[in-house]
């Protein structure tokens, strides 16, 4: 069995420029996960022995194609254990992360991650996306909870309208397979980026990050 440093090479092979806190940071997810996972399953049992890969990873894709600035707000719906959010909160830590679920276990493992972690840029809400009022975010992320039409029902009135950025704000989602039908019934238009174009690893085969501006 690999130990967390040697896991961590598959992320340190695509970004190079972290802090020794990132790394810290990231090297403990693999415990943390194992340990909390157990109790409350939020995690396949064959995904938790690759979560750098299937999880961390695939969550940084979103980092690939997204230069989030300083201060950005950006809310996390559906977020289950932590993903894509987790990740990307260690990989953005001056950028404001929100993550909400409706089953509170689950944010209970978000919780106690952040705090195992040391990661401070990360609030919860035991909510649905739907339900939340009188705040606008940047960017709405998720992962292969929902169709399209629903992701994107549930995060345009939270998002701010700016189109003067490099990304527009919008909603950024990962999601896998065949998707032509799930778009054309979503009724938008978003620009797609094959994952294995980012880090060409098997896994990543059919598996895209989409974006769609608000």
């Amino acid at each position: 069995m690999e130990s967390a440093p040697q896991k961590l090479g598959l992320i340190l092979k695509y970004f190079d420029d972290f802090t020794e806190q990132q790394i810290a940071q990231f090297a403990a997810l693999d415990a943390l996960y194992t340990e909390w996972n157990a109790k409350i399953n939020v995690i396949s049992r064959k995904d938790i022995d690759s979560i750098y890969l299937h999880h961390v990873l695939h969550s940084l894709s979103i980092a690939a194609i997204a230069d989030f600035e300083p201060g950005t707000q950006i809310i996390d719906i559906g977020c289950g254990g932590g993903f894509p959010g987790v990740p990307l909160a260690i990989f953005f830590p001056k950028v404001k992360f929100h993550l909400v679920d409706s089953i509170a276990k689950k944010l209970k493992v978000v919780e106690a991650v952040c705090e195992g972690a040391g990661i401070k840029n990360i609030t919860i809400q035991h909510t649905r996306a739907e339900d939340i009022k009188n705040r606008k975010f940047d960017y709405a992320i998720s992962r292969a909870v929902a169709p399209l039409k629903d992701l994107w029902k549930w995060s345009a009135p939270l998002l701010k309208k700016d189109h003067s950025k490099t990304l527009p704000h919008g909603l950024i989602c990962l999601k896998g397979g065949d998707l032509a039908q799930e778009i054309f019934e979503s009724g938008l238009r978003p620009k797609m980026m094959p994952i294995w174009k980012i880090f060409p690893e098997e896994y990543f085969a059919e598996k895209f990050v989409i974006h769609a501006a608000k």
